[in-house]
């Protein structure tokens, strides 16, 4: 008997969503409820029989929107609710059954992610209105990251920040981290073992898994440290906000801004946040794009050999995400930055490795650590965790 979860991921103006049985064989029901409480408002997405629609909504907002994405699923209800949430702070090392503490809980962790935790609630009051007899369950991308040792996730900065204010590292993307080292762990002859994931999209992350367990990652307090992304600069000097404040007079919300919205490859390309117009101009002679492409493989290449400190032994590395499944150049780059790994990359098999494919990119007979593409399903595992979570309960 399949168990159908309702998968949400809510933003300020936006739900995503999934309907996923337990049965992997089951059709998946998906779409976007975006530009919600604006005239240009709509739904889209696909049927079960992989027809795409779109449906105008104007002025809905989430609750309406629900009521309309309940509309889409084709009769099928969902046995529960899987809430993407953004920051579970210290409080939350897996999934939770939301009740009046959790909320509580992920309210208070609000500060952390400004940008993101609100609106996750906001799912979550809304769901609670369109189905209030359903399980809900919050399911936290921080949460996979918790097991960090001290020496990994504090930061050189008095005690009393870190006791008192929570700030301490917290790492983002769990949920694809997992689910691609737990499914490299089941296609790889190396089991669990050691692994380098690399989640590379609008936003991007590495880690360190060992075991199925996480143990060190890019991302720290917000999901702007690490990595060069799509708009976000990734680590910069500490003392940069100082100085632009200083020297430009410039706010902490613009530097914020700045730093979160107009960095990253569409900042040094003066172009695009999309990685597929940036390689298009590089390869047209763009310095600017040339420029971002090369800084942003080297900062990955540059994060995966930090993060390999972490592990006991290292496997072999893992990209996803959009860039990570569809970039030949992105992964031939930053493979040729870590020639002291003895990885062998097949170009041919790398260059045929785009669009949803999965599998394994050595050459032939390679005994070192290996070169996977793996698809990621953040919804699918938020979508299992929300059934084991129900599970539990019951």
């Amino acid at each position: 008997m399949t168990v159908p979860v309702l998968v949400i991921n809510c933003g300020s103006s936006s739900i995503k969503y999934a309907l996923i049985d337990s049965d992997p064989e089951a059709p998946r029901l998906a779409g976007l409820a975006e530009r919600l409480s604006s005239a240009d408002a709509c739904l889209k997405g696909k049927n079960s029989a992989g027809e795409r629609f779109n449906q105008p909504l104007p002025n809905a907002d989430h609750t309406q929107a629900l009521s309309a994405i309940l509309e889409r699923l084709e009769g099928r209800i969902p046995k529960a609710i899987g809430h993407r949430i953004v920051h579970g702070g210290e409080q939350f090392t897996q999934a939770a059954l939301i009740d009046e503490s959790v909320v509580s809980a992920i309210q208070s962790t609000a500060a952390l992610a400004p940008l993101h935790n609100p609106a996750n609630l906001a799912g979550i009051a809304a769901t609670q209105k369109v189905f209030p007899e359903l399980p809900q369950v919050a399911v936290f991308d921080t949460a996979f990251h918790q097991s960090l040792s001290p020496t990994a996730y504090r930061y050189a900065l008095p005690e009393s920040l870190y006791a008192e204010h929570g700030i301490r590292r917290y790492g983002f993307h769990g949920t694809s981290h997992a689910f691609v080292s737990q499914r490299a762990a089941a296609l790889s002859s190396r089991g669990a073992g050691g692994w380098l994931t690399a989640h590379l999209g609008n936003g991007c992350s590495t880690c360190a898994v060992w075991n199925n367990q996480s143990k060190d990652t890019s991302m720290g307090l917000t999901p702007l440290e690490g990595l060069v992304m799509g708009t976000r600069s990734g680590d910069v000097d500490p003392g940069l906000h100082a100085h632009l404040h200083r020297q430009l007079g410039w706010s902490l919300d613009q530097i914020d801004d700045v730093l979160n919205k107009q960095s990253g490859l569409l900042g040094l390309s003066g172009l695009t946040n999309d990685m597929r117009e940036v390689e298009e101009a590089a390869e047209d002679g763009h310095e600017g794009a040339l420029l971002a492409l090369n800084i942003f493989c080297y900062r990955i290449a540059k994060s995966l050999a930090a993060l390999s400190c972490a592990l006991p032994r290292l496997d072999g590395v893992i990209f996803t995400g959009g860039i990570g499944e569809n970039s030949p150049i992105v992964r031939r780059q930053v493979i040729d930055l870590l020639p002291h790994f003895c990885f062998a990359l097949n170009e041919e098999k790398n260059e045929a490795m785009i669009r949803g494919q999965e599998g394994k990119l050595d050459v032939e007979n390679h005994q070192g650590p290996e070169v996977w593409v793996i698809p990621t399903d953040e919804e699918g595992r938020i979508a299992m965790e929300t059934r084991q979570c129900v599970e539990a309960q019951a």
